[in-house]
């Protein structure tokens, strides 16, 4: 069934209405690596005018999933193993240390917090909607990097959010997990909740690796 991009009702502004709309589209892969945007579509598409489209456009080419070329205008960015890599490697960088520091620093009311989110998460992940499971996902990590104050390293993971979120909905279509995500999250809350810093940064590494070798897998052999 083909995805309703119309906005209805506005509750907030409609240049951020247009930012998500198009966000969830491109991570859904509705619009596909290198399909050029046009803009007339685009604006029958969502119902708003050609100057909210551009400003939407141009704040998700600062998000990294559009690109502008010379001749074709703007496009869907390219998603390759190349660029892929060094999200994984950034996120495990910055997860594992945040997950260890949580795990310091934890407290009941972290636990508490830490166990919603992941049963929040498993619901998501069990109704099937992937907008749903994509926010349920960054509200667990927003979770551990605040309890751990890493808020500078947070912002970063934020900026990359988009980018990640279209590789999580890449590995999520695979049928080559070893591990569920979900069984993922539950090690890493478990490691945190027992205030053991070491299996909090391995489970982690091994969610991530897991992960990052399913990506690797997928777009070395796509087209």
């Amino acid at each position: 069934m083909e995805q309703d991009l119309r906005i209805d009702h506005p509750v907030t502004t409609l240049r951020a209405l247009a930012v998500d709309k198009l966000r969830q589209a491109i991570i859904s892969g509705r619009f596909t690596s290198g399909e050029r945007l046009v803009e007339r579509a685009l604006c029958d598409q969502l119902g708003v005018s050609r100057s909210i489209v551009r400003e939407a456009i141009r704040y998700l080419e600062a998000e990294g999933l559009v690109e502008t070329q010379p001749r074709s205008g703007p496009v869907v960015a390219r998603l390759d193993w190349r660029d892929a890599r060094q999200i994984y490697d950034i996120r495990r960088l910055l997860e594992a240390d945040a997950a260890a520091d949580c795990a310091r620093a934890a407290d009941e009311a972290t636990a508490t917090r830490l166990r919603a989110a992941l049963a929040e998460l498993n619901r998501s992940f069990a109704d099937g909607s992937p907008t749903r499971l994509y926010a349920a996902t960054t509200a667990f990590y927003e979770v551990i990097f605040r309890a751990a104050g890493h808020n500078i390293a947070w912002d970063i993971v934020q900026r990359l959010n988009g980018r990640i979120s279209r590789l999580r909905a890449l590995t999520l279509a695979s049928s080559n997990r070893r591990v569920s995500g979900p069984a993922h999250m539950a090690r890493i809350c478990e490691a945190i909740c027992a205030r053991n810093p070491e299996a909090a940064a391995a489970a982690v590494n091994d969610h991530l690796r897991d992960a990052a070798e399913i990506a690797r897998q997928t777009l070395e052999t796509s087209p």
